[in-house]
Protein backbone atom coordinates (compact mmCIF):
# COMPACT_ATOMS: atom_id res chain seq x y z
CA UNK A 1 0.00 0.00 0.00
CA UNK A 2 2.85 2.41 0.84
CA UNK A 3 4.46 1.60 -2.52
CA UNK A 4 1.15 2.22 -4.33
CA UNK A 5 0.86 5.59 -2.60
CA UNK A 6 4.38 6.53 -3.68
CA UNK A 7 5.65 6.85 -0.10
CA UNK A 8 7.97 3.84 -0.30
CA UNK A 9 9.99 2.57 -3.24
CA UNK A 10 11.69 -0.79 -3.73
CA UNK A 11 15.14 -0.50 -5.28
CA UNK A 12 16.82 -3.64 -6.65
CA UNK A 13 20.57 -3.87 -6.06
CA UNK A 14 22.20 -4.19 -9.51
CA UNK A 15 25.25 -5.93 -8.05
CA UNK A 16 23.38 -8.56 -6.01
CA UNK A 17 20.61 -10.36 -7.88
CA UNK A 18 17.48 -10.92 -5.86
CA UNK A 19 18.45 -8.30 -3.25
CA UNK A 20 16.53 -5.07 -2.81
CA UNK A 21 16.27 -2.22 -0.37
CA UNK A 22 13.33 -0.01 0.46
CA UNK A 23 13.55 3.77 0.62
CA UNK A 24 11.06 6.22 2.11
CA UNK A 25 10.40 8.80 -0.60
CA UNK A 26 8.69 11.47 1.50
CA UNK A 27 11.23 13.59 3.45
CA UNK A 28 8.60 14.63 6.01
CA UNK A 29 8.07 10.99 7.02
CA UNK A 30 11.84 10.51 7.28
CA UNK A 31 12.06 13.65 9.42
CA UNK A 32 9.27 12.40 11.68
CA UNK A 33 10.97 9.00 12.15
CA UNK A 34 14.47 10.42 12.69
CA UNK A 35 13.80 13.54 14.75
CA UNK A 36 10.27 13.77 16.14
CA UNK A 37 9.33 10.22 17.12
CA UNK A 38 12.39 9.56 19.37
CA UNK A 39 11.74 12.86 21.22
CA UNK A 40 7.95 12.85 21.31
CA UNK A 41 7.64 13.36 25.07
CA UNK A 42 9.99 16.37 25.02
CA UNK A 43 8.07 17.83 22.08
CA UNK A 44 4.77 17.43 23.93
CA UNK A 45 6.35 19.32 26.83
CA UNK A 46 7.18 22.14 24.41
CA UNK A 47 10.95 21.63 24.43
CA UNK A 48 11.20 21.88 20.64
CA UNK A 49 14.25 24.14 20.58
CA UNK A 50 16.18 21.73 22.83
CA UNK A 51 15.09 18.72 20.74
CA UNK A 52 16.23 20.48 17.57
CA UNK A 53 19.64 21.28 19.08
CA UNK A 54 20.14 17.66 20.15
CA UNK A 55 18.94 16.27 16.82
CA UNK A 56 21.33 18.02 14.43
CA UNK A 57 23.63 15.05 13.86
CA UNK A 58 20.72 12.61 13.44
CA UNK A 59 18.96 15.05 11.10
CA UNK A 60 22.06 15.38 8.92
CA UNK A 61 22.71 11.63 8.72
CA UNK A 62 19.13 10.34 8.47
CA UNK A 63 17.41 13.12 6.50
CA UNK A 64 19.84 15.40 4.66
CA UNK A 65 22.37 12.71 3.71
CA UNK A 66 19.94 10.23 2.12
CA UNK A 67 18.05 13.06 0.40
CA UNK A 68 21.27 14.42 -1.11
CA UNK A 69 22.19 10.92 -2.31
CA UNK A 70 18.85 10.62 -4.09
CA UNK A 71 19.24 14.08 -5.67
CA UNK A 72 22.64 13.06 -7.08
CA UNK A 73 21.24 9.76 -8.38
CA UNK A 74 18.34 11.54 -10.11
CA UNK A 75 20.72 14.14 -11.56
CA UNK A 76 22.87 11.32 -12.95
CA UNK A 77 19.84 9.67 -14.53
CA UNK A 78 18.00 12.72 -15.84
CA UNK A 79 20.30 15.71 -16.21
CA UNK A 80 23.98 14.76 -16.43
CA UNK A 81 25.53 15.15 -19.86
CA UNK A 82 26.23 11.72 -21.42
CA UNK A 83 29.84 12.76 -22.08
CA UNK A 84 30.36 13.39 -18.37
CA UNK A 85 29.37 9.86 -17.35
CA UNK A 86 30.58 8.06 -20.47
CA UNK A 87 27.16 7.33 -22.00
CA UNK A 88 23.41 7.45 -21.51
CA UNK A 89 22.40 6.26 -18.05
CA UNK A 90 19.53 3.75 -18.12
CA UNK A 91 19.37 2.84 -14.41
CA UNK A 92 20.82 4.29 -11.24
CA UNK A 93 20.67 3.07 -7.65
CA UNK A 94 22.69 2.39 -4.55
CA UNK A 95 24.45 -0.98 -4.29
CA UNK A 96 26.58 -3.21 -2.10
CA UNK A 97 29.66 -5.15 -3.17
CA UNK A 98 31.38 -7.85 -1.12
CA UNK A 99 35.14 -8.28 -1.28
CA UNK A 100 35.78 -12.04 -0.77
CA UNK A 101 39.51 -11.49 -0.12
CA UNK A 102 39.01 -9.20 2.88
CA UNK A 103 35.44 -10.30 3.70
CA UNK A 104 34.31 -6.70 3.79
CA UNK A 105 31.26 -5.03 2.29
CA UNK A 106 31.51 -1.87 0.25
CA UNK A 107 28.48 0.41 0.14
CA UNK A 108 28.13 2.43 -3.05
CA UNK A 109 25.85 5.46 -2.96
CA UNK A 110 25.58 5.46 -6.74
CA UNK A 111 25.82 2.83 -9.46
CA UNK A 112 24.92 4.08 -12.95
CA UNK A 113 24.28 1.41 -15.57
CA UNK A 114 24.10 2.12 -19.30
CA UNK A 115 21.82 0.81 -22.01
CA UNK A 116 22.01 -2.95 -22.67
CA UNK A 117 24.26 -3.71 -25.66
CA UNK A 118 22.94 -5.59 -28.68
CA UNK A 119 23.19 -9.32 -28.15
CA UNK A 120 24.33 -10.92 -24.93
CA UNK A 121 27.34 -8.76 -24.06
CA UNK A 122 27.97 -7.31 -20.61
CA UNK A 123 26.12 -4.14 -19.67
CA UNK A 124 28.25 -1.01 -19.38
CA UNK A 125 28.75 0.14 -15.81
CA UNK A 126 29.10 3.85 -16.47
CA UNK A 127 29.82 5.19 -12.99
CA UNK A 128 30.18 4.28 -9.35
CA UNK A 129 29.98 6.95 -6.72
CA UNK A 130 30.47 8.20 -3.20
CA UNK A 131 27.97 10.86 -2.11
CA UNK A 132 28.30 12.79 1.15
CA UNK A 133 26.26 15.78 2.25
CA UNK A 134 28.04 16.66 5.49
CA UNK A 135 31.75 16.39 4.76
CA UNK A 136 34.38 17.29 2.22
CA UNK A 137 35.65 14.37 0.16
CA UNK A 138 39.36 13.70 -0.20
CA UNK A 139 41.94 11.55 -1.95
CA UNK A 140 41.15 8.56 0.31
CA UNK A 141 37.56 8.53 -1.04
CA UNK A 142 38.88 8.42 -4.61
CA UNK A 143 41.28 5.58 -3.75
CA UNK A 144 38.39 3.61 -2.22
CA UNK A 145 36.39 3.94 -5.46
CA UNK A 146 39.44 2.89 -7.49
CA UNK A 147 39.71 -0.31 -5.39
CA UNK A 148 35.99 -1.01 -5.81
CA UNK A 149 36.19 -0.53 -9.59
CA UNK A 150 39.05 -3.03 -9.73
CA UNK A 151 36.92 -5.50 -7.73
CA UNK A 152 34.00 -5.02 -10.12
CA UNK A 153 36.21 -5.73 -13.13
CA UNK A 154 37.31 -9.02 -11.52
CA UNK A 155 34.02 -10.14 -9.97
CA UNK A 156 31.14 -8.97 -12.15
CA UNK A 157 31.38 -10.52 -15.63
CA UNK A 158 27.84 -9.34 -16.41
CA UNK A 159 29.06 -5.74 -16.33
CA UNK A 160 31.75 -3.95 -18.28
CA UNK A 161 33.24 -1.91 -15.43
CA UNK A 162 36.69 -1.18 -16.85
CA UNK A 163 35.75 2.32 -17.99
CA UNK A 164 33.45 3.20 -15.09
CA UNK A 165 33.71 6.82 -14.04
CA UNK A 166 34.45 7.53 -10.39
CA UNK A 167 31.87 10.05 -9.20
CA UNK A 168 32.43 11.93 -5.96
CA UNK A 169 29.64 14.24 -4.83
CA UNK A 170 29.73 16.49 -1.79
CA UNK A 171 27.54 19.23 -0.40
CA UNK A 172 30.61 20.76 1.29
CA UNK A 173 33.22 20.57 -1.46
CA UNK A 174 36.51 18.72 -1.87
CA UNK A 175 39.89 18.60 -0.20
CA UNK A 176 42.86 19.97 -2.13
CA UNK A 177 44.45 16.51 -2.41
CA UNK A 178 41.36 15.25 -4.27
CA UNK A 179 41.24 18.29 -6.55
CA UNK A 180 44.91 17.72 -7.42
CA UNK A 181 44.39 13.98 -8.03
CA UNK A 182 41.31 14.58 -10.21
CA UNK A 183 42.92 17.26 -12.38
CA UNK A 184 43.15 16.08 -15.98
CA UNK A 185 41.45 12.73 -15.32
CA UNK A 186 38.38 12.10 -17.48
CA UNK A 187 37.42 9.10 -15.33
CA UNK A 188 36.92 11.24 -12.18
CA UNK A 189 33.75 13.32 -11.90
CA UNK A 190 33.43 15.81 -9.04
CA UNK A 191 29.87 16.90 -8.32
CA UNK A 192 28.96 19.80 -6.05
CA UNK A 193 25.73 21.82 -5.69
CA UNK A 194 26.93 24.31 -8.32
CA UNK A 195 27.14 21.50 -10.90
CA UNK A 196 23.85 19.95 -9.79
CA UNK A 197 21.90 23.20 -10.11
CA UNK A 198 24.03 25.29 -12.43
CA UNK A 199 22.58 24.06 -15.70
Amino acid sequence: MLEDAGLLVREPDPLRSGRSSYRITEPLITFYQAVMRPAWTALEQRHGADVWRRSQRRYASAVLGPRFEEIVRQWSLRFAEPELLGGHVAEVSAATLTDPDTRTRHELDLVAVGEPPPGDGPRPLLAIGEVKWGRRLGRADLQRLERIRALLVRQRPGFDAGGARLLLASGHGFEDDLLDAAAGRADVVLVDPALLYGR
